[in-house]
């Protein structure tokens, strides 16, 4: 309250006045802040658009009787108190309507009741002079100035005919509180015009040139609580003085995937197409929508993930997508065309915030967040409230409708409705929007899988602080659901990770990554370091430090304590804020350097880097002469921008031809100083040579097999090839007795071959015979050995010679000799003659190879017969009688025979009972009877050799 004092009249010259001011119909859901208004006369022009939103609360608030200030008279003398009077005005709340400049408001829920206390204005002279307002019981707002012909934004004003208008401040208690209530601090009486004048005043032209003045007061509305879980968020009314509560549209998505609607529902879909996110569904704004586009990300097909974002906003299309699954990395492309960071056109900003690639569009106060594994969608409740579908719900602060099909059916459950949303991918031919879709396979563990551990984190100490400003029920349960469905993807950090960027949202940092054992960890690009709480907008050397008022955070790479981004669009960490160039390595101030072949140098001012050409010295001027060379530049290491220019040598311009060489020789080549092209010439290897083929030194070489040939280091002075030294095969000069060498066909050495027979005797002597000789055995003249070659065989024969009966005492005395075998004895006989008988002996039977096993007794006719021959002179010729002791009676006997296979065989031999002499016929022998004779002789002494070398044998 203020005393009463007088007020002198201010006269204020202005034109007539024509205020025309926009009406629209303002809707109200929510708290409406409490206002208290006082009036003030003064002169000024303005009208306002308000605009109240939010969430509907109970009225508060008590009725007041607005004060009408008139002054008595159409003016006054400067300094002169006027007359004043009051005159009691009635304003309703519900619905005021006014001439066609009083807006039309409309409340949506009760409306909160406004107090007008009455103020004191003190006013000067001077029309110019800024005029103070001061309200009872609030603190004073600034001074404005009016000047004649003034107008402001939102009024017009014509210049006609010269008015004066006079300001008298009334007394306080002058003011009447009775009569109907007011409930609106800018309402009039019809007819009556009013506008906005600045620092949230509200001006009313009563009539004749009285206006009135209300400052608006606010009170602060009650805070409502949202349906998604989420702090409400202050709004500044359209009035621009008050403010009110709003619920964000925000809706997040992450993993495998889940959803968090607007309204906060919690769902998990596992469609692998691209789908709506949000739509408009009264479309106001021109091809507006959010897109997803998800993949199988497992090898079973049963889950999906995220791949790109899509954001459509008129003439663009925004496409965020993961460079490799899984991971942080993202790249933006607009209208499929790969872009940098940050990228302003068209009312589009896009930029980095930590983790995020963030897509802006300030004209609709929303932004979406992409980091490859969650991505969340913030839009104005004032702008898209009750005017959105798709998978992320309805934003009206209610989950009952959340799950609305495009239809505008609410389906059972938001699993169903997702599948709906399908939107054409030429990408994804199996996808078909409008189809009905199958049932996606359940994803829930068949058996009971023990969660994470570091989904627990979630419900402890780490995340702790932020429980009580979002509950992390929801968030546990999707981890769970990715560590069992997908326990080798590591899908639980998501989880983590977008309830940690939900709590950054809400003003709540949590350092979670360090907890997780390096399961989560973040690995940051060299020069930059891991932060959990970070700036959402870097500041850079390019940017205003006051401009940063954003107390949100976020996780991501910043640059390390002192230093700062050098500018958004290059990602260099600088200590000063000096100059980057293309080589993106910082330059102070005054520096100098080369760089693209210019000389640069860093300056401060707009410019930065001014670069000249780099200036080289000059160089001799070079020929090059001779075979094979050539003029070639080459970087000059001292100045890689000054090339030098030099002669190099190329061989393959030489004219020369590589001689062929022969075997044993090799091509050498050497280069005289001076000179490029080779010079070529045939020099010994130093090797053999034989049939075409080289030998090292001191290496076998194969001349015949009959020599051992060796190459040796010693040259022939005349072929220059190096010496083969050849020795012939050492062979074997000793044979052992019976043994002689005989050449081998083939062989390099003859080998020892039998020739002569070998005869162990009867005292183990060695006896060695030739081919056809006879030798008796040295102590046994009746043993007698032979040696045979049948057929290129030596065959050896022990011969044992059986002497007839000899009885000495049929010999005349003196007479007894050996005969020619040295073996048997004879002598001359008697007179008396031995008469024909039978004779016994032993010997083995042998026949065809097979010999008896014991000596077998054997009968012969022996003794001597009347035999003579004598001359006949009757017959003039020799008279012969011939007797012949022979056989008279014989018989057959029967022995076994051993043969060399072990079989037996039956014999039979002739066996002499009795002899007797019987004549025969004497006759002469002839020629062809001695030869056969003979032969008969040699056909028994070979008989009676092979019998002895048989029975030797065996």
């Amino acid at each position: 309250s203020t005393s009463p004092t007088s007020t002198s009249p201010v006269t204020v010259t202005t034109s007539e006045v024509t205020v025309t001011t926009s009406s629209p119909k303002t809707t109200t859901s929510g708290p409406t802040p409490s206002r208290s208004t006082s009036t003030t006369p003064v002169t000024g022009t303005s009208s306002q658009k308000t605009t109240t939103t939010g969430t509907p609360s109970p009225p508060t608030g008590s009725p007041t009787t607005p004060v009408i200030t008139t002054t008595s008279g159409p003016g006054s003398t400067p300094g002169t108190p006027p007359s004043v009077s009051t005159t009691p005005f009635t304003a309703t709340t519900s619905e005021v309507t006014k001439t066609p400049s009083t807006p039309k408001t409309t409340t949506s829920g009760p409306s909160s009741l406004e107090s007008t206390p009455s103020s004191t204005v003190s006013v000067p002279s001077v029309s110019t002079s800024p005029i103070t307002v001061t309200t009872s019981g609030t603190t004073p707002t600034q001074a404005f100035t009016t000047t004649s012909g003034t107008t402001s934004s939102s009024s017009t004003i014509s210049s006609a005919t010269t008015t004066s208008t006079t300001f008298t401040t009334l007394p306080p208690g002058s003011t009447s509180t009775s009569g109907p209530t007011a409930t609106s601090t800018a309402v009039t009486t019809t007819g009556s015009e009013s506008w906005w004048l600045c620092n949230c005043t509200k001006a009313i032209c009563i009539e004749d040139n009285i206006v009135q003045v209300i400052p608006i007061i606010c009170n602060p509305p009650p805070k409502p609580t949202c349906a998604n879980g989420l702090s409400p968020v202050p709004v500044i009314d359209e009035d621009g003085c008050c403010w009110h509560w709003e619920c964000d549209c925000y809706c997040t998505g992450w993993g495998d995937p889940h959803y968090m609607t607007f309204d906060g529902l919690y769902y998990s879909y596992q469609g692998n197409c691209t789908y709506v996110l949000v739509e408009e569904i009264n479309k106001k704004v021109d091809n507006f929508g959010v897109y997803i586009d998800n993949y199988h990300c497992d090898a079973r097909d049963v889950v999906s993930c995220p791949r790109t974002l899509i954001v459509r906003h008129e003439t663009q299309e925004v496409r965020m997508t993961t460079v490799k699954p899984n991971t942080l990395q993202v790249e933006v492309t607009v209208n499929n065309q790969l872009v940098a960071l940050p990228y302003t056109k068209f009312g589009v900003n896009i930029y980095e915030s930590g983790i995020n690639s963030v897509v802006e569009i300030p004209e609709l106060k929303m932004n979406v967040t992409y980091n490859g594994l969650s991505f969340s969608i913030r839009m104005p409740y004032s702008l898209f409230g009750n005017n959105t579908q798709g998978q992320c719900g309805t934003c009206n602060n209610n989950t009952a409708d959340d799950c609305m099909l495009p239809n505008g059916n609410i389906a059972e459950n938001c699993e169903t409705m997702a599948d709906h949303w399908q939107v054409v991918d030429p990408s994804k031919p199996q996808c078909s929007p409008g189809l009905i879709p199958t049932s996606s396979p359940g994803t829930t563990p068949t058996e009971p899988c023990k969660e994470s551990s570091i989904c627990k984190l979630l419900l402890g100490s780490v995340f702790k602080p932020c429980h009580e400003f979002v509950q992390p029920e929801k968030y546990y349960a999707a981890c769970v659901f990715d560590s069992c469905v997908l326990p080798n993807l590591d899908l639980e950090c998501s989880s983590l990770q977008i309830y940690a960027a939900t709590c950054a949202d809400q003003g709540v940092c949590i350092d979670w990554r360090g907890h997780t054992n390096g399961v989560c960890s973040h690995e940051c690009p060299p020069g930059k370091e891991y932060r959990a709480c970070g700036p959402v907008k870097q500041i850079t050397c390019k940017s205003s430090h006051q401009n940063e008022t954003s107390t949100k955070q976020v996780e991501g790479c910043f640059c390390p304590n002192g230093t700062m981004l050098y500018d958004s669009g290059v990602d260099v960490c600088v200590k000063t804020c000096g100059c980057v160039g293309v080589d993106m390595i910082p330059r102070e101030f005054g520096e100098m350097f080369t760089v693209d072949c210019q000389d640069c140098i860093c300056l401060e001012g707009e410019h930065g880097i001014v670069c000249h050409p780099h200036k080289c010295p000059e160089q001799n001027k070079i020929t090059c002469d001779g075979e094979g060379f050539y003029e070639v530049t080459e970087v000059n290491p001292d100045d890689s921008c000054c090339p030098l220019v030099t002669c190099k040598c190329n061989t393959s311009f030489c004219t020369a031809k590589v001689p062929k060489c022969a075997l044993g020789f090799e091509v050498h080549s050497y280069i005289p100083s001076g000179h490029c092209c080779p010079v070529y010439q045939c020099v010994p290897k130093g090797v053999c040579v034989h049939q075409n083929a080289e030998f090292l030194p001191n290496s076998s070489v194969f001349v015949d097999k009959c020599q051992n040939c060796l190459c040796t280091n010693e040259v022939n002075v005349s072929t220059q090839l190096n010496i083969i030294s050849c020795e012939p095969v050492p062979c074997n000069t000793y044979c052992k007795p019976g043994f002689e060498i005989k050449p081998v066909k083939g062989e390099c050495c003859g080998r020892c071959v039998q020739t002569k027979c070998i005869i162990r005797t009867a005292n183990s002597a060695e006896l060695i015979l030739s081919p056809g000789e006879f030798k008796n055995d040295p102590t046994n003249n009746c043993t007698l050995y032979s040696c045979v070659d049948v057929h290129n065989q030596l065959i050896s024969s022990t011969s044992e010679i059986t002497c007839p009966a000899f009885n000495e005492e049929s010999c005349k005395p003196g007479t007894i000799s050996f005969l020619p075998n040295g073996c048997c004895k004879t002598c001359a006989p008697v007179d008396s003659r031995t008469p024909c008988s039978v004779r016994r002996r032993e010997d083995f039977i042998v026949h065809n190879g097979c010999r008896s096993v014991d000596r077998v007794v054997m009968t012969e006719c022996e003794g001597t017969c009347g035999t003579f021959s004598m001359y006949s002179a009757e017959a003039n010729s020799m008279d012969h009688s011939c007797s012949c002791c022979r056989e008279t009676a014989t018989t057959e006997k029967h022995v076994v025979l051993k043969c060399p296979g072990g079989r037996s065989v039956s014999h039979k031999y002739i066996y002499v009972e009795s002899c007797s002499c019987q004549d025969t016929v004497c006759s002469y022998p002839q020629s062809n009877e001695l030869q056969n004779r003979e032969e008969n002789d040699k056909a028994s002494s070979l008989n009676r050799i092979k019998r002895a070398i048989s029975l030797t044998s065996k």
